[in-house]
C-alpha cells in the first residue's frame, strides 16, 4: 500500500490533441489504465472525429454539447452518458454553451484491449 500520490495534470491544461480547440483537461486517474479525465468546453469547442482503438464512457457533468457515435449525432446534456465502443468514430463539442464532461479511457494507446484491434 502507498499513500497520496500526485497526478501528472491536476491542473486544467490545453487538450494536447491535434485539431481540439477551447478545450481544457484535467486528469483525475493517469494510464494504467482506466485513466479518468474531466474535459471543460468553452463554446463553440471540440476536437475532430476520431477512433480509440478501447471503449470510452463520458459523462455530461455541465452544460451542453453535442456527441457523435459512429455516424449518428446527439444533442449531450447535464445528467447523460454516452459509451463510445473501440474502433468507433466519435467526438464531442460545444454550439453556443459550455460542458464539461467526465471521460473515462477503459484502454491506452499503447496498448489496444485485448479482442479489439
Amino acid at each position: 500500500m502507498t499513500g497520496p500520490q500526485p497526478v501528472p495534470r491536476s491542473d486544467w491544461s490545453p487538450l494536447p490533441i491535434e485539431g481540439a480547440v477551447g478545450i481544457e483537461v484535467k486528469v483525475l486517474l493517469p494510464p494504467p489504465p482506466p485513466s479518468i479525465a474531466m474535459l471543460r468546453f468553452t463554446r463553440d469547442a471540440g476536437f475532430p472525429g476520431h477512433a480509440a482503438p478501447f471503449d470510452v464512457d463520458v459523462i455530461c457533468l455541465d452544460g451542453v454539447g453535442f456527441v457523435l457515435v459512429g455516424e449518428k449525432e446527439y444533442p449531450f446534456h447535464a445528467g447523460e452518458r454516452v459509451h463510445w465502443p473501440a474502433n468507433a468514430m466519435h467526438r464531442l463539442w460545444t454550439g453556443s454553451d459550455e460542458m464539461t464532461t467526465l471521460m473515462i479511457e477503459h484502454g491506452s494507446w499503447q496498448t489496444p484491449v485485448e479482442g479489439h484491434s
